[in-house]
């Protein structure tokens, strides 16, 4: 993980943000302008949806790698115990501690990830739906 996770939610806060201030505009201007936002926000919501597509296979690998680091520390373990359990079983605790911590903030950072992308897509489909309304009232006027 590169980035503490109180920076990755203020980066969904200005995600969140920048959609809202998106359709408040989209609304507000011409058919062109908002058809021009549609496709920033369609490059946008690809491009936040492929780096979650990346870290998924990113960590589909590392725990892989992971669990057979795991595997083999804990037949360490086993050997270890038997001559100084207590002691071990203090450093167990700890480790157990840390992996859960480290898989906790894993996922915390994933889910920000994938709240991103989704609100990414959120902000294509409103702007999608404002030009939709634009080009039917367009055409309504058209056919008068």
């Amino acid at each position: 993980m590169t980035k503490p996770l109180s920076q990755q939610l203020s980066e969904l806060s200005v995600h969140a943000k920048n959609a809202e201030d998106a359709a408040a505009t989209a609304q507000q201007e011409a058919h062109a302008k908002a058809a021009a936002l549609r496709d920033q926000a369609r490059a946008a919501a690809s491009a936040a949806t492929e780096k979650v597509n990346q870290e998924a296979k990113g960590a589909k690998d590392r725990a892989s790698r992971n669990w057979n680091a795991l595997q083999a520390k804990i037949a360490a373990d086993v050997n270890s115990l038997k001559t100084v359990v207590a002691a071990r079983k203090r450093e167990i605790d700890a480790e157990r501690a840390e992996t859960t911590a480290e898989r906790l903030e894993w996922e915390a950072a994933f889910s920000i990830d994938y709240a991103i992308a989704s609100i990414e897509q959120a902000k294509y489909a409103v702007l999608d739906a404002i030009v939709g309304r634009v080009e039917a009232q367009d055409a309504k006027r058209a056919a008068v």
